[in-house]
């Protein structure tokens, strides 16, 4: 089981995250970026699951800074409390909450002593893009479904790492329109497109799907190995 921490952004806030260590030999670090629920038992579990595969990983609160302690499920009402506090923590000055994933992203680099990557889901994955290019220290961005990182604005951006993104082609909050637009603008991306709806790969939402949240998986696993090497 994983522990909760502190971290502490350069502008001196401090906010919690969820670390979760290896039993065996650390083969480097993956920050894990919350959907818009909070670091609730899902996010804990993906972070384990990297634990288990190698890796020290970091699930950092990205609510913190508007709200503490959010952990939501999956119900409507859920789901309208994400929306909200996300907007909140948009609105934020710049960099907002890009100075938190630099705080975890700083400290998993320290105390894996190895390269560190990052990889979020839905709102998560945008954040995992963003960080991709104004992030420093990442040897690699995967972001899954990750909404708003295909519109016109987001995908301009120039990742300093290698990047891999997983999308669902069911998925009703990210057009296929808008992800093979993506692709011709971001050629050096590696995008992998699923039958499969929005938050494919969490296994407490309606609209999980074990082959594509499996066929991803080994993508990602094998992508961070290469980076890591």
């Amino acid at each position: 089981m994983g522990q909760s921490i502190q971290l502490k952004a350069a502008d001196g806030f401090m906010s919690s995250a969820y670390l979760a260590l290896p039993k065996v030999s650390v083969r480097g670090a993956v920050v894990v970026v919350q959907e818009i629920f909070g670091v609730n038992s899902h996010i804990r579990a993906v972070a384990e699951s990297y634990a288990l595969a190698g890796f020290l990983a970091i699930a950092p609160a990205t609510f913190d800074r508007v709200e503490k302690g959010v952990e939501l499920g999956y119900t409507g009402d859920d789901m309208k409390k994400g929306i909200e506090l996300k907007a909140r923590v948009e609105a934020l000055p710049a960099p907002g909450v890009i100075t938190d994933l630099q705080a975890a992203v700083d400290y998993a680099g320290l105390n894996s002593k190895g390269k560190v990557a990052m990889v979020g889901y839905c709102w998560g994955g945008l954040l995992t893009w963003r960080s991709a290019d104004l992030v420093r220290g990442l040897s690699a961005a995967i972001p899954y479904y990750g909404g708003g990182m295909t519109s016109e604005e987001e995908s301009s951006r120039r990742p300093r790492c290698p990047v891999m993104a997983h999308f669902g082609e069911q998925d009703q909050h990210i057009s296929m329109e808008s992800v093979r637009a993506f692709e011709k603008k971001q050629p050096e991306v590696k995008v992998h497109v699923y039958a499969a709806d929005h938050g494919f790969n969490c296994d407490q939402r309606g609209s999980h799907n074990a082959k594509a949240a499996d066929e991803a998986l080994e993508r990602t696993l094998a992508f961070l190995i290469h980076s890591f090497s």
